[in-house]
């Protein structure tokens, strides 16, 4: 098994956050579907989606 270089993962932008983040082990089946890089991202993004939505009546 080799080694990987941090620097040879590859990386994506949270799309709650703007902040990049790296490849994690977890995510090797699902990588394609990773969109936030934390929950907490995960969470305030519905979070912030269902509030928009109330306002717009």
């Amino acid at each position: 098994m080799r080694m990987r270089k941090k620097s040879d993962l590859p990386q994506k932008t949270c799309q709650h956050c703007g902040l990049p983040f790296m490849w994690r082990k977890k995510w090797e089946k699902v990588w394609d579907e990773v969109k936030y890089c934390s929950d907490r991202c995960r969470r305030e993004r519905k979070r912030t989606d269902k509030s928009a939505g109330e306002g717009a009546a």
